[in-house]
């Protein structure tokens, strides 16, 4: 009986893993909200990919040369999935996870994995953050040395300290590849500094943007992305219970439009779960195309969450 039960949940596991379709929408008929027009939603459903743990994401990152699509894990794993975008995700296949190591092939104490923010650079390196000890690093992707590190970034004189941060799991979220700018990154909620609101993109350069928060409770920058006209696309989350809404905003920050140390933002869609969006905890984003992206959501390792892929499009952003 208890090899019948088994032969019967993995031949379950099998066929329920992949890719399936979904909606989160709040009206099935209609597919542009605000300055966001969605063009498909996914849910991702593996338990494993090569032996490793598919859960937990975190980031994204797309190489239109290649059309693999990189998928981070905050437990210190990453993914790779030969992926093509048009109308719709025309493809989504995985190619193979791995744990991320050290140089020396050793995996990463736990509270030195915790890895958030994923791009890829002007050479096509591969570049993760981290919260909790706060780091930058470039990370073989695509060899047999796959999620290996190769060197660390040098962190502006006020991201180095752990104390600056509002927490150590507050710390280096976002991160983003700017053709002028070079590599930017945003912690999850401002420094200590900061008024709560008052949140930052840094580039390593040491240069800094600063801009509003949205004003719902806890709102956090969770995930950015460089648009086509040199801004930023932002991804915000706020979440304070269960019996709260959770809102995810999408907002465009106008790094070229500061005045007195503010730059200008526009939200380009707010979805709200007590208005009719069935979101998830949305984590990461990528740019895959002329003004479309993907963005996925963080499970948490929970059986009531989901791993969800969006794709869309800003329109008149």
């Amino acid at each position: 009986m208890r090899l019948l039960f088994l032969y019967i949940l993995s031949a379950f596991v099998y066929l329920y893993a992949g890719l399936s379709a979904i909606n989160m929408l709040p009206d099935a008929q209609k597919n542009i909200y605000q300055n966001i027009k969605i063009l498909d939603q996914k849910r991702l459903s593996y338990s494993k990919i090569s032996g490793v743990t598919f859960a937990e994401l975190s980031d994204l990152a797309y190489d239109k040369k290649t059309k693999i699509l990189y998928m981070l894990s905050d437990k210190g794993s990453l993914f790779a999935f030969e992926a093509d975008f048009s109308s719709t995700i025309d493809k989504l296949v995985p190619l193979f996870g791995v744990k991320l190591r050290n140089k020396r092939g050793k995996r990463f104490k736990k509270w030195k994995r915790d890895s958030e923010g994923m791009t890829l650079d002007g050479r096509g390196h591969l570049v993760i953050s981290f919260e909790g000890k706060a780091k930058i690093a470039w990370f073989h992707k695509n060899s047999k040395h796959a999620g290996n590190l190769i060197r660390k970034y040098k962190l502006p004189k006020i991201l180095k300290k752990t104390n600056n941060y509002r927490s150590q799991n507050k710390s280096l979220e976002a991160l983003a590849w700017h053709k002028k700018y070079g590599l930017l990154t945003a912690t999850e909620w401002p420094l200590k500094k900061y008024h709560k609101k008052r949140q930052t993109i840094y580039a390593l350069s040491g240069k800094q943007w600063h801009f509003t928060a949205e004003p719902e409770a806890r709102s956090a920058v969770v995930a950015m992305e460089v648009m086509d006209d040199g801004n930023i696309l932002i991804l915000e989350r706020s979440y304070t219970g269960v019996f709260s809404p959770f809102i995810i905003t999408l907002k465009k920050v106008y790094i070229n439009r500061c005045n007195q140390g503010i730059c200008q933002s526009k939200v380009l869609l707010k979805m709200n779960s007590h208005k009719g969006w069935k979101v998830d905890n949305f984590e990461g984003l990528a740019k895959v195309g002329k003004n479309r992206y993907v963005m996925i959501s963080d499970d948490n390792e929970n059986f009531f969450q989901k791993t969800l892929l969006i794709y869309f499009e800003v329109i008149d952003g």
